[in-house]
């Protein structure tokens, strides 16, 4: 145990700086940070590493365990489809978030479903009724887990529940559901252990995010654990060869809790209660970096979790204390690097509030503050649909598993900074794995904040890591600043060996002239001490610096580059949904059978492709209910009135998401059954964007069995009638520009003209609290349209351009914003300026309609004081179409109002237009617009009106490749338009 002088040394050498960050620490609400004072940098930061400070015999608390990840919410739901579609882009996840000497992730954490929506989604309870046999296979965080013990034995595997099925809610509400608590839990962990051959580490009996821990439940549910002695019911199907092995691992679960967001009771209470402290082996909180400070310097209520960590408690024990739930950062971190958020509108490359660096700062700042060893991202991989509530916070992004694409953030980089420079884990029995410990004297934070956490006071921040046999450190600095800052580390009473050189690895973002991963992970200098035996380094501006004895100048591992991305193609199959093909006329089908699919490799074994994923269907995202692929080949939703969703906390009817967010104009159709004797109802929407119940999508059809209808434009009845009562149906929905039209059994039922239409997205399948059939799902090309955007720009990406006053905001981004970013300007005469190679582009934001633009193709001009619409987040404000297809630079010219660009969407390729496009109302322009006076007109308005016309004239002989109906739609427009502002010389002059 360390000495009190040696405490007190740290404490003083420390003085200056905790002062100051006190003074910091001040918020103005959740998320909301205070300007922070600036910190002088002349002096250098003073660092001193004492091998007395490492304490190896503390194997619990200040053991490094480095990151983990929590799979619940839907936020993995897709990854099982990457595993099947293409396998090798899903185990090369695996093994970069996962594999090596030094793992980046050591733990999976599950958060059990209960098919309901608890935050982005839902995920699927491993028992709907009492009586179901478990099946873990629905959740795909234990899968991840047993296909992460493939390339990381060690992981740890921990549970925890946020709600509950209702045949378990039902008896907890009485006061009487431990037992049936007790079984959801116990035969879940046996289905795992069963299917994938893991015992889970760790289980947290009490709900996610309590304010106030269930202590009575957690001794219950532990002593339950310890006495347990029934592993040979046949319910759990563990062979009898097995069950003494069974027993043995399940009575070594560990408990954690209890997971408190806002409130910090389980500290104190551990403290305080020699029965609780003996059977939590691990404590975790959520979003705060800080530790209680509350009463007497020798009460339970001041820094509890730093005494739990530290073993400086009555019971001399040192306990596990978790971040148990944090974000990563939130976009594409190269996106982000070219916001102005910094002084004077200078970008702060990958810092800035909710950035990497931010995320680092955490990591440092609740080791510093609250002795917090192990920090679990929510998510670590986001793989749902963008636009459910907390999109774009993740490491890795993983939406489209049709195509492989994968988004490894620049964060990932920024975390290896951590765990690529030090050995961590858990320690074992018998303290000789060689985990790396923390140093709390030789770690300090004083960036400003508690959650969202701003560096830019230049503040110090940095977590010093050294084996326990003190032959190697390394010091992990955090400079969120626009200042260099200088540190000046010194070891003492440490065994370093004959070569004392520190090497110094950096991440940070490119410097002008560079590409954008130029310097990220990258050895930037070996030094050695000086005549008095510190290490002198200058950390730059907006970076983090690892300085490390650990000799990794040659180690292949280290200077690894994450993988690239590859493209993000639309979804666009043939009739089986499996294999690409953008020249029939699907662009998507699921029959729910998938005989096209084959065998799916689960950790070491293969086996069927419904199997492995416990009947999930293909390619889809649960909102709310039970949606699964039944014996029959027909995908049902289960949740029923005996299972209603009554605690979710998005409490929405049964949804659940499919496609492409690029889709745009086509039709949508399936066939629905109604087998629940209690009725129902099904729907089926178009054009999904964001939102989480049936009514995001934009337009939905939906019926029951008596035959009545109703079709909505998201939740407003737009029409409504009845066909014959029946059991089954078949409902489709085209969307064709502003054009929507209903059909029930083929027959259209409604046309609606949406004067504002909603012109991309999804397809969504919902249904009541009533098992409802859905099979043979179409997704179909209209004749004539375009079917989809080929890509989209960000308004962050490099290639958009812009000049004049613009405001590119990242930090506190809404998450129905696109990468949490806009670009705003209210400057008459600002611009921005996109090169894309099609046929089109939509200016996508949420914008009040006030921007009204000039618009210019190649340097001509194709519109003047062109009006924009009044568009929710995630629409098309303006949309330009018809133009030849082809490489295009166009810009875009603010004339008045304000415009908030969020990104562009582009379309292409010629073969995408199905059928014949009439080209008529481009004639008829053309003869009503004829204007043969060039002479008499102002040059400005002439070569507008001449543009239009020579556009016009192409079309209609048929030169302009790619051409569709809306394109037709737009010359016409412009063309008319053109004319209308022609302007008389003579006029001019008045």
């Amino acid at each position: 145990m360390r000495t009190t002088t040696r405490t007190q040394k740290g404490a003083q050498g420390r003085l200056r700086w905790a002062s100051l960050a006190a003074a910091a620490a001040v918020t103005l609400g959740t998320g909301l940070v205070a300007a922070p004072p600036t910190y002088a940098a002349d002096d250098p930061v003073e660092v001193v590493v004492d091998g007395d400070d490492v304490r190896a015999d503390n194997v619990n608390g200040l053991t490094y365990k480095g990151l983990g990840v929590l799979s619940c919410n839907s936020t993995s739901n897709l990854l099982m489809d990457y595993k099947a579609e293409h396998p090798e882009r899903y185990w090369q996840l695996v093994r970069v978030l996962f594999g090596g000497e030094n793992p980046l992730v050591n733990h999976v954490k599950v958060e059990m479903g209960s098919d309901t929506n608890t935050s982005t989604g839902a995920d699927p309870a491993t028992m709907r009724t009492r009586d179901e046999l478990a099946d873990a296979s629905r959740s795909p965080g234990f899968q991840l887990a047993a296909d992460a013990r493939t390339v990381n034995p060690k992981l740890r595997v921990s549970i925890l529940r946020w709600e509950m099925p209702q045949w378990v809610q039902q008896e907890w509400n009485k006061g009487t559901g431990t037992d049936e608590m007790y079984r959801w839990y116990k035969e879940t962990i046996l289905d795992v252990y069963e299917k994938y051959g893991y015992m889970v580490d760790y289980v947290n009996p009490d709900k996610n995010e309590t304010r106030t821990p269930d202590i009575s439940f957690v001794k219950w549910y532990k002593n339950a654990v310890v006495n347990d002695t029934d592993f040979a019911n046949e319910r759990y199907g563990i062979p009898a060869g097995e069950r003494e092995a069974a027993a043995r691992a399940y009575h070594r679960i560990k408990i954690v809790a209890s997971d408190e967001n806002n409130t910090l009771n389980m500290g104190p209470a551990m403290l305080s209660d020699a029965d609780l402290f003996g059977i939590v082996d691990a404590t975790g909180y959520h979003y705060t970096t800080e530790d209680r400070r509350e009463g007497a310097a020798d009460s339970s209520t001041y820094l509890p979790y730093t005494k739990l960590a530290t073993g400086d408690n009555a019971y001399g024990q040192d306990k596990e204390v978790w971040y148990s739930e944090g974000t990563a950062s939130f976009g594409y971190t190269d996106y982000r690097v070219n916001n102005t958020e910094g002084p004077n509108g200078a970008g702060t490359g990958i810092g800035g509030v909710q950035s990497a660096l931010d995320v680092a700062n955490r990591l440092v700042k609740s080791y510093a503050n609250s002795r917090r060893t192990h920090y679990i991202f929510q998510p670590a991989i986001g793989s749902f649909y963008e636009g459910a509530q907390y999109s774009h916070k993740e490491l890795v992004s993983a939406r489209d598993p049709w195509s492989g694409y994968l988004h490894y953030d620049a964060a990932l980089y920024v975390m290896q900074q951590f765990t690529g420079f030090a050995k961590t884990g858990w320690e074992n029995d018998t303290n000789t794995a060689g985990i790396w410990r923390t140093v709390p004297e030789a770690s300090y934070s004083g960036v400003s904040g508690t959650e969202n956490l701003d560096g830019s006071n230049g503040a110090p921040s940095y977590m010093t890591l050294a084996d326990p046999w003190k032959r190697n450190f390394s010091t992990v600095v955090v400079n969120d600043s626009d200042q260099p800052k200088s540190y000046r580390i010194k070891a003492e009473n440490l065994r370093l060996g004959g070569d004392p050189t520190m090497e110094v690895w950096e991440t940070r973002a490119a410097d002008a002239g560079q590409r954008y991963d130029a310097n990220f992970k990258h050895l930037a200098a070996e030094i050695r001490p000086a005549a008095d035996g510190a290490y002198v380094y200058t950390v730059k501006p907006r970076s983090i610096t690892t300085l490390t004895t650990l000799d990794k100048s040659a180690d292949a591992a280290t200077k690894q580059r994450l993988p690239e991305s590859g493209e993000r193609a639309v979804l666009d199959s043939d009739g089986s949904g499996k294999r690409g093909d953008t020249r029939d006329r699907y662009l998507y089908a699921d029959d729910f059978g998938y005989a096209e699919e084959g065998r799916v490799k689960v950790g070491g074994t293969f086996r069927p492709y419904l199997a492995s994923r416990g009947n999930q269907p293909r390619y889809m995202v649960d909102q709310t209910g039970a949606w699964e692929v039944g014996g029959d080949g027909v995908l049902y939703q289960y949740m029923d009135q005996s299972m209603k969703d009554t605690a979710a906390w998005n409490n929405n009817t049964p949804n659940t998401t499919v496609g492409d967010f690029r889709w745009e104009n086509y039709k949508a159709s399936v066939d629905v059954s109604f087998p629940d004797p209690d009725g129902g109802l099904a729907a089926l929407g178009v054009r999904q964007q964001k939102g989480m119940a049936i009514s995001d999508a934009a337009y939905n059809l939906r019926i029951g069995p008596d035959g009545a209808w109703t079709f909505y434009e998201y939740g407003t009845a737009r029409a409504q009638g009845r066909v014959a009562a029946a059991d089954r149906y078949h409902l489709a929905v085209e969307a064709k520009g502003a054009r929507v039209t209903a059909f029930v059994d083929g027959e259209p039922v409604a046309v609606y003209d949406d004067p504002t239409p909603q012109t991309e997205g999804r397809v969504k399948l919902g249904s009541g609290f009533q098992r409802t059939g859905f099979d043979n799902l179409k997704v179909e090309r209209v004749d004539g349209y375009t079917p989809y955007a080929g890509a989209q720009l960000d308004n962050m990406d490099s290639a958009v351009a812009y000049e004049g006053t613009w405001s590119r905001k990242a930090a506190f981004g809404d998450a129905m914003d696109w990468y949490r970013t806009t670009s705003t300007s209210a400057t008459a005469g600002a611009s921005f300026t996109v090169p894309f190679r099609g046929t089109g582009v939509d200016v996508i934001g949420g914008n009040d309609g006030s921007a009204v633009l000039d618009v210019y193709v190649d340097g001509q001009p194709v519109a003047r004081n062109a009006k924009t619409a009044a568009t929710d987040k995630r629409l098309a404000t303006y949309a330009l179409r018809g133009l030849p297809d082809g490489g295009h630079r166009v810009r875009f010219v603010l004339k008045s109002g304000t415009l908030v660009l969020d990104a562009l969407n582009t379309f292409s390729a010629p073969h995408e237009v199905s059928g014949t496009v009439g080209t008529a109302p481009i004639r008829r322009a053309l003869a009503e617009t004829a204007a043969r006076e060039p002479g008499a007109y102002t040059a400005t308005s002439w070569g507008l009106y001449a543009h239009a016309v020579a556009a016009a004239e192409s079309a209609v002989t048929g030169r302009q490749r790619g051409l569709d109906t809306i394109g037709v739609e737009q010359l016409a427009s412009r063309l008319r338009t053109a004319y209308a502002r022609l302007e008389r010389k003579e006029d001019a002059a008045r």
